[in-house]
């Protein structure tokens, strides 16, 4: 029974240790991963703080770093947590192995007390000799030597029972070191994060002293992605069309080879009816007709999958089936740079102004390379309003990469991931700029952050 306890509270430790250690090594690489994207952040800021006008981009950077550090934050009360638990748990095994341990040394005290009462050769031999036969002689001796066996187990159970306490209690100093450390921690990031909110708030003061000036670039921009949304749509009806002609003609020249083949087997039939009504023998059994092809409807893992007009070739299909597998793992159309607007309706904070984006627009250095994120086809390569764009199609969607100052590609030209489409140009502010798009095959745009690697 001992042994079964003993055994129960070791399996526990290393249960427990391995459980902990496994989920402290998991929040140990996200505040890793948390502090790099904070320095990343910093840096960033420090670059663009040479330049003395505040502008959109400059707070998106602070909303960004303000919202990692109050994850760090989280994960850093997450093993305070976890580290109390410990702590908490600890204390219970100590506890529970110092009864035991008591429990232990007082019947190890019995039996030495038995032994020395027992301490006389003449006791132990009359015990032996005073049996009734000489098996029972042997059944006393058997039971004399497992009782020092007893004894010895006794002691081996209180020195292991010891080493398991002493083990717990540097554990449980360990993890109250390790706690204060964590708090000491904490409040460092509590302090640095109200300097964060108040770095915020004067950009946001900054800004509202200059709202008017920010309407006029909102207006701009809404401007510019009307201009780019009705571009798109136009561009995906052009390809609609030409992808449903190519179905219609893919269409047509198979429905001509299944005639030309239910021809030739219908003649193959006829002659051998001839052979066999030559031969007097009967006639031979008519060919099986092949069974139809269902159109635009395929088989996939976990249903079925309808295809569009712009799936109607293998090239196409396989170009959407790829860009849908690299879905949270596509690469980023640009190596270096911030979203300074994010996809969605966005917020000038303490001004009544509101934006909205279809997709990301990243600042980074001007003339920095701008590359297709998956294998496609150049849709479109357009100038709007003084700036180039280029068009993807990778099966029914399309990636579009436009305020390029120049462009390295051609419509109809086939891409690879990372092939270079362009380059970045200025923005007003003399910044690089790129906006970066997701639309389907009906013109919906897609948030980018569901599709790009997280960097």
């Amino acid at each position: 029974m001992l042994k079964k306890i003993i055994f129960i509270l070791l399996l526990s430790c290393i249960v427990g240790s391995s459980d902990a250690q496994q989920s402290k090594e998991d929040l140990q690489r996200k505040q890793q991963d948390l502090i790099s994207e904070i320095e990343v952040l910093n840096r960033t800021l420090r670059e663009i703080r040479k330049s003395k006008k505040q502008s959109i981009g400059q707070l998106e950077l602070y909303k960004q770093k303000i919202r990692a550090r109050e994850e760090l934050i989280q994960n850093i009360n997450k093993d305070i947590r976890s580290l109390d638990d410990n702590i908490y748990l600890s204390s219970l095994q100590i506890n529970k192995l110092r009864k035991e341990l008591d429990t232990l040394k007082a019947e190890y005290a019995k039996s030495l007390v038995f032994a020395y009462k027992n301490r006389s050769n003449y006791d132990y031999l009359n015990f032996i000799f005073s049996a009734a036969t000489f098996n029972d002689a042997i059944k006393r001796i058997t039971y004399l030597k497992s009782y020092r066996q007893y004894r010895e187990q006794q002691v081996n159970n209180i020195l292991e029972t010891q080493q398991l306490i002493e083990d717990k209690i540097a554990q449980l100093n360990d993890n109250k070191k390790q706690k204060s450390v964590a708090l000491q921690d904490q409040g460092k990031q509590l302090k640095v994060l109200e300097v964060d909110k108040k770095e915020q708030d004067q950009a946001v003061a900054e800004l509202k002293t200059k709202e008017s000036s920010l309407a006029s670039e909102i207006k701009t921009r809404e401007k510019q992605r009307q201009k780019m949304r009705e571009a798109i749509a136009s561009i995906i009806r052009r390809e609609q069309k030409e992808a449903m002609e190519r179905a219609r003609v893919a269409k047509l020249r198979e429905a001509e080879k299944l005639k030309k083949e239910k021809e030739a087997r219908a003649a193959a039939a006829a002659a051998a009816n001839n052979t066999a009504a030559n031969n007097g023998n009967n006639a031979a059994p008519k060919a099986a007709e092949p069974e139809p092809v269902k159109e635009g409807v395929a088989k996939r893992t976990g249903g079925e999958r309808t295809y569009s007009a712009f799936e109607s070739t293998e090239e196409g299909k396989a170009q959407s089936l790829s860009f849908e597998g690299g879905r949270g793992r596509l690469p980023w159309p640009v190596d270096a740079g911030y979203v300074s607007i994010p996809f969605g309706n966005y917020k000038i904070p303490g001004t009544t102004l509101t934006g909205q984006s279809d997709g990301y627009t990243i600042t980074l250095p001007v003339g920095s390379s701008v590359k297709s994120v998956s294998d496609g086809d150049v849709s479109s390569v357009f100038d709007l309003g003084g700036e180039q764009a280029v068009i993807v199609r990778h099966g029914k969607y399309f990636t579009t990469y436009s305020h390029l100052s120049s462009v390295n590609v051609s419509r109809g030209q086939q891409v690879r991931a990372g092939t270079v489409v362009g380059r970045a140009a200025a923005n007003d502010d003399g910044e690089g700029e790129v906006l970066f798009m997701v639309t389907n095959e009906k013109g919906q745009s897609l948030n980018p952050q569901a599709w790009l690697k997280k960097r």
